[in-house]
């Protein structure tokens, strides 16, 4: 994803809130975005529009071709967990608006770091800094495979098949962006497969990578296969830096790593393209707590940080690569303090206590910043 030339302007940021405890972190999220803008001057302006069951509800279905060109005319989006699960069937108009906003903004990278925290020991043992660099539009996920249609289908009523699909394209240009970020860390990429069983598919993936690798010498390279790589990351995640990995191998291994890192509460995340980005926490919508302030906001917190850090490489504006670092600043020391922490990270505060935690920390960070430099 290289960036674009300088821009200049407001931040236009789509905010969708999304299903279940979706308003709850959307709004926390944006008090933070509110603080770093009143601590820098970034200048961000939030769009707001109805995804999920409140949008089925008006327009009958989760998400409007209008939301989706809304999208495309921002600078980011924003979005809220939405219960995709719990949709009527697509017909009825049960869209995924993750999925659909992933397709048709060809946000072919989905970026998943998992990171321990300091005072919050990880659950393995050892300190973890890695990141799941996850292909994002195709695999076996069933709404990525087929230009019409389903990915999944029943040939008769006792036979269930599923297409998976992989291409060049896809595979180098998800490569090329797993390399691209070992570069900027610690310069070594762990490529994940199935080519043992999987000849072609995989295959075809690993050939494409290797090309890649082979492009960049200076960057340590080697391959494990899907179930070892579980394995290993629960005996010693320490050991890894950037992790590649189609689709769902991607998607189940940056929920565990996330978790052995401490908690996937705190997991953050982005989708990205080379022309549009998307903040997405990496947990679901939880409908069981909604509405009661219990709700860890973190994971959408820690995905803005990262999609400020991603338009300050397209807009050349280094207060958003600050407020990217004032964002991840506040969110390691407000989880240091075991008082300061969420529920489910066994602390006492709720969604809007844990924000004010958060905030102040940007506060005291931005003051202490300005006493340095005065």
């Amino acid at each position: 994803m290289s960036a674009s030339p300088e821009r200049s302007g407001p931040v236009r940021l789509l905010v969708l809130e999304g299903d279940g405890i979706g308003p709850e972190i959307v709004a926390a999220t944006r008090r933070v975005l509110d603080a770093v803008d009143a601590a820098l001057g970034i200048g961000f302006a939030c769009e707001t529009a109805l995804i999920g069951f409140a949008s089925l509800a008006r327009h009958g279905t989760t998400i409007t071709d209008e939301v989706v060109q809304r999208a495309k005319a921002v600078d980011a989006v924003v979005l809220g967990p939405v219960s995709h699960n719990d949709y009527p069937p697509v017909a009825e108009g049960g869209l995924n608006p993750s999925g659909q906003l992933r397709k048709r903004l060809d946000l072919f990278a989905n970026i998943r770091p998992a990171k321990s925290h300091p005072g919050f020991p990880p659950r393995c043992g050892k300190p973890v800094d890695l990141v799941v660099c996850r292909e994002n539009t195709e695999g076996f996920y069933a709404d990525r495979s087929m230009h019409l249609g389903p990915g999944e289908f029943m040939p008769t009523e006792d036979v269930a098949l599923a297409i998976r699909k992989v291409t060049r394209k896809g595979s180098l240009r998800i490569a090329e962006e797993a390399f691209r970020i070992a570069m900027q860390r610690r310069r070594k990429v762990t490529a994940v497969h199935k080519a043992n069983v999987l000849r072609v598919s995989d295959g075809l993936f690993l050939e494409c990578v290797r090309s890649v690798a082979a492009r960049h010498p200076q960057v340590e390279y080697e391959e494990k296969i899907i179930d070892a790589m579980a394995a290993l990351l629960v005996r010693d995640a320490s050991v890894f830096d950037v992790v590649l990995a189609t689709n769902m191998y991607g998607d189940i291994l940056s929920d565990q790593a996330t978790e052995i890192s401490g908690s996937i509460g705190l997991a953050a995340s982005i989708n990205a393209g080379t022309d549009y980005a998307l903040a997405q926490a990496q947990h679901g919508s939880a409908p069981d707590i909604a509405g009661q302030d219990k709700a860890n906001p973190s994971s959408l917190i820690g995905s803005v940080a990262m999609l400020l850090a991603w338009l300050s490489e397209r807009r050349g504006d280094a207060r958003l690569t600050r407020g990217s670092a004032l964002i991840d600043e506040a969110l390691s020391r407000a989880i240091a303090v075991p008082e300061w922490r969420t529920g489910d990270l066994g602390g006492p505060l709720g969604t809007a206590a844990f924000t004010d935690k958060v905030i102040a920390m940007i506060g005291e960070a931005a003051r202490e910043a300005t006493n340095r430099n005065g």
